[in-house]
């Protein structure tokens, strides 16, 4: 929960729904105003406001398992920072085009916010973590509304996609469409710690042993994982919904796939301990139909050609700002 929490605050602290990374070049390394990594239009972009974009980013890498090597270090800084530059040219925009967002409407969407932590401890804990205050969130939450405020107003409601181009899209590109095969499976684990010694192991095998006879006498799956189980799905009688290849570690994927509905397992070893598996429901691979996903389509392409219609404005701003960077090359 926290680190789901943490991860959506970090959205709001860092984008403004579309990532506009345009690249510009001048005054790199130049003497900063004291905090600061550029100016534009003489506003400062702070070092703390950096550094958040930054984390936020390799957070994102990393829940898609990719990371930041040495050599891509000072690209990735560069482009952070322009995200940063251009987030602010549309913030300058917004509010001379009069998009204001006031008291009550920030504060109804920071409630909003803080609602989906647990507790108001927890809320605080994640601002301390991100080193921002309650005051600078605000404040970055306000220039956030005011920059989505004015994108809808100036480009998102003057563009429609209709069912004709998002047909001729999910026709180009089948490939995007499949719905790979899936298994429904229910489980019952007895845990081994890491490290664990022979004997712990042993122990912890001979208890499922014991579980799998009573099974075989007809016992029933669900009752026992229920009661025996150790895992997160315990109370579900061990179900773990349908997954597809590659959410579950290889050694149980592999027994999951090749059972038929309605069989158990051997006995199944991974890195969490001994499994037993029982397969409820097998689903082939399938092409999703058209109507499953023609909305979300539609939202998709809509969001594209939004983006390319701000990325050419904000082009143009670009042309006619002063921007100064300060920035300086570093190692991770």
């Amino acid at each position: 929960m926290r680190i789901r929490n943490m991860s959506w605050l970090y959205m709001w602290v860092t984008t403004v729904g579309l990532v506009i990374a345009l690249t510009g070049g001048s005054s790199w390394g130049k003497q900063a105003p004291r905090g600061s990594v550029a100016t534009v239009n003489g506003v400062v972009i702070t070092q703390g406001d950096f550094d958040r974009e930054m984390i936020n980013y390799q957070r994102q890498l990393a829940r898609r398992g990719k990371g930041i090597s040495e050599d891509e270090f000072q690209e990735v800084k560069k482009r952070v920072l322009e995200i940063l530059i251009n987030r602010e040219l549309l913030y300058q925009e917004s509010q001379r085009m009069g998009f204001i967002i006031d008291d009550k409407g920030l504060n109804e969407q920071y409630k909003m916010l803080k609602e989906r932590f647990p507790s108001e401890e927890e809320f605080k804990t994640t601002l301390l973590k991100m080193k921002i205050s309650e005051k600078r969130l605000k404040s970055q939450l306000r220039k956030q509304l005011a920059i989505q405020k004015f994108i809808d107003k100036q480009f998102a409601q003057k563009i429609e996609v209709d069912e004709k181009e998002a047909k001729a899209f999910y026709d180009r590109h089948p490939e995007l469409f499949k719905s790979p095969e899936q298994v429904r499976a229910r489980h019952l684990l007895i845990k081994v710690p890491p490290g664990a010694d022979e004997a712990k192991k042993k122990e912890a095998r001979k208890r499922l042993e014991a579980i799998k006879a009573r099974l075989e006498k007809g016992e029933d799956f669900s009752t026992l994982a229920k009661t025996y189980s150790e895992g997160p799905s315990k109370e579900r009688g061990g179900d773990l919904g349908y997954f597809r290849r590659g959410q579950m570690v290889k050694p149980f994927e592999d027994v999951a796939f090749a059972l038929s509905p309605g069989k158990v397992s051997g006995i199944v070893e991974t890195k969490f301990g001994y499994h037993l598996i029982k397969v409820i429901d097998k689903r082939p691979e399938s092409k999703i139909a058209f109507k499953e996903v023609r909305q979300k389509l539609e939202q998709y392409l809509k969001q594209q050609h939004v983006q390319k219609e701000v990325n050419k404005y904000v082009e143009g701003l670009r042309a006619k700002a002063k921007v100064e960077r300060f920035l300086k090359n570093s190692s991770k």
